[in-house]
């Protein structure tokens, strides 16, 4: 099957500085993609190029149409949720769904009203009358009941608590994702997508430095646990990282082999936010 979004040479300038710096990737369609990155690395606006939001050098394919030229036909199939949710103050929630229902072929007002039934809002409710956390909710209500081949999700659960967050993710599973659609998610909270990942990106400087299935990432990169014994053993196998951790060192390793390592301590999977900690280091020094 053809990519879902397929980059060649992306690039993108503001003046002087290159936000993205012809960058090269591809997304098959299925997947759930965790695109990862410091403030200021380039992965918003790698995702508005795609949305055809901004202008851009190099090729880029999103559903096999060119962002720059098709964005009304692409946006069809296409859904974005931003960092902020900028909803009019005067507005009811039993407006929003009217607007989203006479504007988008593939809105379902069903799916939107089932999603609002796990929540506190009600149909009078205005927009003014919300928290940030329950007008991130009514923006992902409108959202999820579109029936999009691609859902983009920029910081989707910002100014949600602990418990809409996991329930968000949870519903994004049960009643929105299958085969047939992807999903691109940017988030600063990797420990809490981590676990619905089946593909990760690492974007740094505006450049690509990981792209991998987690599968992979499985198999290409173990942890390390050693005690002083074996710590100078360890250090000749070329750890891409090293910390410690209550007066032990953690290693971590890109392929070695983990038969090799395991006479040497305890080993593990890394958790994608020390993998994205050992990638990014420097970036905040």
């Amino acid at each position: 099957m053809s990519a879902v979004i397929a980059a060649r040479g992306l690039t993108k300038r503001y003046g002087k500085n290159t936000a993205v710096d012809h960058i090269d990737f591809e997304i098959p369609a299925g997947r759930i993609v965790g695109l990862i990155g410091p403030n200021g690395s380039g992965k918003t606006t790698t995702l508005k190029a795609a949305l055809g939001l901004i202008p851009f050098e190099g090729e880029l394919s999103v559903l096999g149409k060119d962002p720059r030229t098709e964005r009304d036909a692409l946006m069809e199939d296409v859904c974005f949720i931003a960092d902020v949710a900028i909803l009019p103050r005067w507005l009811r929630v039993r407006d929003a769904l009217d607007f989203v229902e006479g504007i988008h072929p593939r809105f379902s007002r069903a799916k939107a009203e089932a999603y609002l039934a796990r929540t506190k809002l009600g149909a009078d409710q205005k927009v003014k009358q919300m928290s940030k956390g329950m007008i991130v909710q009514l923006h992902l209500a409108l959202v999820m009941a579109i029936d999009a081949k691609l859902l983009v999700l920029d910081e989707p659960t910002l100014g949600l608590d602990i418990m809409y967050r996991k329930q968000f993710y949870q519903h994004l599973l049960e009643d929105y994702f299958d085969e047939g659609k992807t999903i691109v998610i940017t988030t600063h909270q990797v420990e809490e997508v981590e676990h619905i990942l089946s593909d990760l990106m690492f974007i740094r400087d505006g450049k690509i430095v990981l792209a991998s299935t987690m599968d992979e990432i499985g198999q290409r990169y173990t942890e390390l646990m050693v005690g002083p014994d074996k710590v100078g053993a360890a250090n000749a196998l070329g750890p891409i990282d090293k910390r410690t951790v209550f007066g032990k060192s953690v290693m971590l390793f890109d392929g070695v082999p983990r038969a090799q390592l395991d006479v040497l301590g305890e080993t593990r999977n890394p958790s994608v936010a020390d993998l994205f900690v050992a990638t990014m280091k420097g970036m905040y020094a």
